[in-house]
């Protein structure tokens, strides 16, 4: 694992709050069935997900879950759909107004792949147990 997923994995831990986004591409059609064309881990603030959807503006939907993989907003036509915590949508929909308007810029997007995600929490676990057996012998 390099030190730039590890680096970004603790960016996104600092936020406590990640979730996974899943990225639908333009010509999935009017229902949104398909497969997704990106699947990350994401900080769930309201700052980063509106520069996630910025950066996503061909997406035909974005679906972000929680960690659990449980839905909890879906964007679509503009639309920001789903149960967020008072005041998300709008902290959401103002910053990015703001970046569509070139009156701020995106920051970085607290970000990694879904694979890049899975293998940082495997190697994770792996060194959890090898801890654990290691204090079972000793």
């Amino acid at each position: 694992m390099d030190q730039k997923t590890i680096d970004m994995m603790g960016k996104i831990m600092d936020t406590e709050r990640m979730g996974y986004a899943y990225v639908y591409p333009s010509d999935v059609g009017t229902m949104g069935e398909g497969t997704p064309t990106g699947e990350y881990l994401i900080a769930t603030t309201p700052e980063n997900l509106a520069d996630f959807i910025s950066s996503h503006r061909d997406a035909y939907r974005i679906t972000v879950t929680d960690i659990a993989d449980r839905p909890f907003l879906d964007i679509s036509g503009g639309f920001i759909n789903g149960r967020p915590e008072p005041g998300m949508r709008t902290k959401i929909f103002n910053r990015l107004a703001k970046i569509q308007t070139g009156e701020i810029a995106a920051g970085e997007i607290l970000q990694l792949d879904r694979k890049q995600a899975d293998a940082y929490f495997a190697a994770e676990d792996r060194a959890v147990t090898m801890a654990e057996y290691g204090m079972e012998l000793g």
